[in-house]
């Protein structure tokens, strides 16, 4: 199962408890903790978390520097854990514009962890859907290969990975916002008013309910489904 997570309104938390909005940042740094370790052991084989998005950059200066920063002492503090569970770390999006020191932290974690073959977190960083769909068009063309829906999948950032069947996004807000256009063809979608630090063990769990409660048809009709 491949769980996607659009992790909103870390500002509206601290700023209905009067706090600063790395405050809410700082909190949601913690929810991201606990929810890689609930969908672990949920069973979940894909978790990716958009993190940062290629529009993020718009937002002051100050507020960049220190979510880049707070990425940084995540990967760093988490690493020995995820190794340890048998995570595989990897990143969607635009490496080569997040600053050095995160940089190498994430490349060093995502090599000690590549032999790994638990759960995969794929953390979306400096991403964008369609940045990543032309980059890919842009690839392609430059194959040579034909244009079909297979081999344009080939060159997404991690082509490897199964398309997303569950979309959770915290905080009331219903929209996809740019991420993984092409993966979340077929995805559920979960939305819930829950901020995402307040986002915890038994939310992802009621989450995963309601999507296990759906009929999913791709097309087909419910008695093609219903058929044993």
């Amino acid at each position: 199962m491949h769980i996607a997570i659009i992790m909103d309104r870390n500002g509206e938390w601290a700023k209905r408890r009067s706090l600063s909005r790395v405050m809410g940042h700082r909190e949601g740094v913690k929810s991201v903790t606990r929810i890689v370790r609930a969908a672990d052991n949920a069973g979940v084989d894909i978790l990716s978390l958009f993190a940062f998005s290629t529009e993020n950059w718009l937002r002051p200066q100050d507020e960049v520097s220190f979510l880049m920063k707070l990425l940084e002492d995540y990967i760093t503090k988490e690493a020995r854990e995820l190794i340890k569970n048998n995570v595989k770390l990897i990143v969607s999006g635009r490496l080569d514009r997040i600053p050095t020191s995160g940089r190498r932290a994430l490349e060093t974690v995502m090599a000690e962890s590549a032999d790994n073959t638990g759960m995969i977190l794929n953390i979306a960083l400096d991403y964008g859907g369609r940045d990543e769909i032309v980059q890919a068009a842009k690839r392609l063309a430059e194959s040579g290969d034909d244009f079909t829906e297979e081999s344009f999948a080939k060159y997404l950032y991690h082509p490897e990975l199964s398309d997303v069947d569950l979309l959770i996004r915290t905080g009331g807000e219903l929209r996809i916002s740019n991420f993984m256009l092409w993966q979340l063809a077929y995805a559920e979608m979960y939305f819930t008013e829950t901020l995402w630090p307040d986002f915890g063990d038994t939310d992802l769990k009621l989450a995963i309910e309601s999507f296990n409660n759906r009929q999913r048809r791709f097309g087909k009709t419910d008695e093609q489904i219903d058929v044993r």
